[in-house]
């Protein structure tokens, strides 16, 4: 069966780049308008139910209003607050927005499993490079293994 390319989550094997430094290459307002639409689709909560749980995680009252206006591409005035992502991804229970920005920026978010066999496959390449350098180290005294 022929699977369909993830255009978010892209080739495990591809070294990150960040986005173009050029003029104006690096306006995202439709891009951050159309995930945050992405991730209310997405979600389990509709948009009323998730303004309330910011609103909640914020103490900050944040109206279903906002949300519908941060999405929208003719609400050209109304800007999605950075301090607000976190009580967003949590509400919407997604890491969308976070994802993005570490792949604009030239990275890879990793959550859960992921975050750990990165640390894992990290660590391990520490232990052969030491190996490595202990037996060259060894050589250079005269001593064999």
């Amino acid at each position: 069966m022929k699977r369909g390319i993830d255009a978010l989550t892209g080739d495990m094997f591809e070294v990150p780049a960040p986005a173009s430094s050029l003029p104006g290459a690096q306006d995202f307002t439709l891009a951050v308008r159309r995930l945050l639409s992405d991730a209310i689709k997405a979600s389990p909560l509709n948009s009323s139910q998730i303004a309330a749980r910011m609103s909640e995680l914020t103490g900050t009252t944040i109206t279903e209003h906002q949300l519908h206006a941060w999405t929208a591409p003719s609400r050209e005035g109304w800007r999605f607050p950075l301090e607000y992502q976190p009580a967003f991804e949590t509400a919407a229970e997604t890491h969308l927005l976070t994802a993005w920005l570490a792949d604009v920026r030239g990275g890879r978010f990793l959550v859960g499993r992921e975050a750990l066999n990165a640390e894992l496959g990290r660590l391990e390449r520490v232990r052969d490079d030491a190996g490595k350098r202990i037996k060259q180290l060894k050589a250079v005294m005269g001593e064999s293994e």
